[in-house]
């Protein structure tokens, strides 16, 4: 069995970013890394075979869906998710926690857990720690998250406290009920946009020695700018030779910004979302593809771009895809999208081998004010 292991192997001296390697059961992770939600088992409208050519290294799915839809045990029978999906690099699976938490009115809260209703056809279910952690062992990911207790901000300050000292006391459940060798469970360090309930809810998870930590409750109502300080202040405090994911954080200004900042692990929608409402990402800019200004732009998305979107298709196509509601037109912007995120991962670890991350990130901060 392989052990789970990380090593930053290149820092930026102006900065907090750092490049690493993450070695799971399932393969090499070069960090830093994006990672692309397949929710329900999929990246929507997408292929494996085209994740693997685009150099995906690691896809995300969620618990709360699969338990859901097809059900855990279905997917174990299976031989879990990577048998499942036809996926065989690394997976990790979120808790569940944050979709239970953000159907508010569908949820009830209790130190046990959470009792709530189905979004699909209002059936009651239950959710602890124990519950989240039996169904990531029946899906198998590689890496696997503890149960938390996500506040949507703003929030009054004793609501965060509360939910960070929830966390904590879910998260040791999370460890006792915890079996499989080969699954990291990572902690999740709550507090809100309050530091020093950061700084202290990272010291109480950083005692229990975990594999890994992410920050959570982010990206769930504060500024971005408010989101950046949280990470500027937190991420380099947390252990140095542990991977350290940023939850659910997706702009790619976002990215960088927090890459500098020290994170190693992202995940966000946003690329595969705003691709099916024909909102793309390039180099020079948005571009809204459905816009009439395109019905007869014969140029590519991004005309620096490789992707097999760009190399093939025009703007003008594109725009009649999405006019006529033609599926491929999802798939072909999604496409672009996620090589637009992914080749953005590639391009920090490129600098940060050859040491020029500082330059890089400046020039790169530069031109967005720009746009």
């Amino acid at each position: 069995m392989t052990v789970f292991r990380f090593e930053v192997t290149h820092t930026c001296p102006e900065t907090h970013a750092r490049a690493g390697l993450l070695e799971t059961p399932h393969g090499v992770i070069e960090t830093p890394i994006f990672m692309p939600v397949g929710t329900a088992g999929t990246v929507k409208g997408m292929k494996p075979r085209d994740l693997h050519e685009m150099e995906a290294q690691i896809i995300l799915g969620n618990t709360y869906h699969l338990y859901l839809r097809p059900g855990h045990e279905l997917v174990k029978k299976a031989g879990g998710l990577h048998a499942f999906t036809g996926w065989n690099k690394p997976m990790l699976t979120d808790s569940g926690g944050f979709q239970v938490f953000s159907h508010s009115d569908l949820n009830k809260i209790k130190e046990k857990g959470v009792e709530f209703r189905s979004h699909i056809d209002g059936s009651k279910h239950f959710l602890g720690p124990e519950e989240s952690i039996a169904i990531q062992e029946a899906l198998g990911a590689d890496i696997i998250m503890a149960f938390d207790e996500c506040v949507a901000l703003p929030a009054p300050r004793e609501k965060i406290l509360e939910g960070m000292q929830r966390t904590t006391r879910w998260l040791k459940r999370c460890m006792e009920a915890h079996t499989r060798e080969d699954q990291a469970l990572f902690g999740i360090v709550q507090g809100g946009t309050e530091l020093d309930l950061r700084k202290q809810h990272l010291a109480e998870l950083v005692e229990f020695d975990l594999p890994g930590y992410a920050l959570g409750g982010l990206s769930v109502g504060e500024a971005p700018e408010e989101m950046h300080k949280v990470v500027h202040a937190i991420a380099p405090l947390m252990p140095e030779q542990k991977p350290r994911y940023l939850m659910g954080v997706g702009r790619p200004e976002d990215l960088t910004t927090c890459v500098a900042g020290g994170i190693d692990m992202f995940d966000c929608v946003m690329p595969t979302r705003n691709a099916r409402n024909a909102y793309l990402f390039t180099k020079t800019g948005r571009v809204k593809i459905r816009n009439a200004q395109y019905k007869e732009d014969w140029r590519p998305i991004d005309e620096t771009c490789s992707c097999y979107t760009c190399q093939n298709f025009s703007r003008a196509y594109l725009r009649h895809l999405f006019v006529c509601k033609e599926m491929l037109g999802a798939v072909l912007a999604t496409h672009h999208n996620l090589h637009y995120y992914i080749n953005l991962m590639t391009e920090m670890r490129q600098a940060l081998r050859e040491g020029n991350f500082g330059t890089w990130y400046h020039s790169y901060q530069t031109s967005m004010a720009e746009k």
